[in-house]
């Protein structure tokens, strides 16, 4: 969909792309804030032109010229949050979807229908992408193995390497330069929901896809459910038509919510990452708590081991809320092992680090001390203070 925006790579930094991408058109239009397009349909007196528009749209999946056509093709509002990411990735285009697991499916669905449906994978992954591909919902088969073993992994029909680095939910870390090139011809897609284009740009070590929950991060507040493929222009055709053939759209007004979300992005992504790494530091200076994981990058997210009953941590938090998601300005906390990797095998869930004792923390912009009391007294005062297993472990 052509929205008339010129989106030709600059050298602006990430802070002002995050800013001005996607509304470099505004000032010409008379208008400061970006307008929410909620037309499902557009009309058109030269339907010759249309069949035309159609059948190029069906041919290629570019982004019809001229007007829209109809809301399943695409929406103005939508390119504008598509632009913006595609420009903080470094990457050609980008396609959004209704959720993570709508555009995760769909890059699934674009390499199935080349004959291509085999998967290999690291774990750990976000819950639901491991039960997708584990459970072979969508006709796909999926080898499990470790970094060092990737290239060993690869077969005539493989169709995708995926990897999720820092990992959900023990932020393990992986080297991308180093499976990207494993990977050889096969593309590489990274999860880049934990780190964002503020602390990684995948792209730039080699893999060619980006997937993100941008419900999560991008949206940054808890109020919006979408997905996001950062991608080259090629990949994003194929994945606007299975999008258009699947219905796995994204609503106007979520793009519209995730484009003023971008704009803070940098802002809440550097002021909550501080606020985490303090964070790990007392939990890994602390007896009761057995292990801490924090990635080397950074990030706001902290995972953790206590040696008493994590569900009692739970149960105990009163400022930062017991909850699932991540991302939002408000701090989450939430038992992995019963909730967002519970549809994972219990043995795999283990093998791949997420132990029965681990806690994924997603910190916000509260105050730290504010945070660290609520901790603090959620994590209870033991009979016997043990010695600590383990301090801070990087992915």
């Amino acid at each position: 969909m052509d929205n008339g925006m010129d989106t030709r790579r600059t050298t602006r930094a990430l802070a002002t792309e995050a800013v001005h991408a996607g509304r470099d058109d505004l000032a010409g239009l008379g208008l400061h804030a970006p307008p929410i397009d909620l037309s499902t349909t557009y009309p058109s007196y030269d339907s010759r032109a249309e069949a035309a528009r159609i059948d190029a749209f069906a041919t290629t999946g570019a982004e019809p010229e001229g007007p829209p056509v109809y809301g399943r093709l695409g929406n103005p509002t939508v390119a504008r949050f598509e632009t913006a990411l595609a420009r903080l990735e470094g990457t050609e285009a980008a396609v959004a979807f209704a959720s993570g697991m709508a555009a995760l499916s769909a890059v699934l669905l674009v390499r199935a229908s080349m004959g291509l449906r085999h998967v290999v994978a690291v774990r750990p992954l976000y819950g639901c992408s491991d039960h997708l591909l584990t459970a072979g919902l969508l006709g796909s088969e999926v080898t499990w193995t470790d970094p060092a073993g990737v290239a060993d992994a690869l077969r005539p029909d493989t169709g995708l390497v995926l990897v999720e680095s820092p990992a959900n939910p023990t932020l393990a870390e992986i080297d991308l330069r180093a499976v990207a090139h494993a990977c050889g011809s096969v593309p590489l897609l990274v999860d880049n929901t934990f780190a964002t284009p503020v602390l990684q740009r995948p792209v730039e070590q080699g893999a060619r896809l980006v997937l993100h929950s941008a419900t999560k991060y991008l949206g940054g507040h808890g109020d919006v459910l979408a997905g996001v493929v950062a991608c080259d222009e090629e990949f994003a055709g194929r994945l606007r038509q299975v999008r258009f053939a699947t219905g796995g759209v994204l609503h106007p007004l979520a793009g519209y919510l995730l484009l003023r979300g971008l704009s803070t992005l940098p802002v809440r992504v550097r002021a909550a990452s501080a606020n985490a790494a303090e964070l790990a530091a007392r939990l890994a200076a602390d007896p009761r708590v057995a292990r801490v994981h924090y990635p080397s990058i950074g990030g706001a997210m902290v995972a953790f081991e206590v040696h008493g009953d994590p569900h009692e941590v739970i149960a105990g938090v009163r400022l930062i809320t017991p909850a699932v998601s991540l991302g939002s300005v408000d701090s989450l906390i939430q038992h992995p092992a019963s909730i967002s990797h519970r549809i994972v095998d219990a043995g795999d869930r283990r093998d791949a680090g997420v132990s029965d004792r681990l806690l994924r923390l997603s910190v916000g912009l509260e105050d730290v001390e504010d945070l660290w009391s609520d901790l603090d007294r959620a994590l209870g005062t033991p009979s016997t203070r043990p010695a600590r297993s383990e301090a801070m472990a990087h992915g």
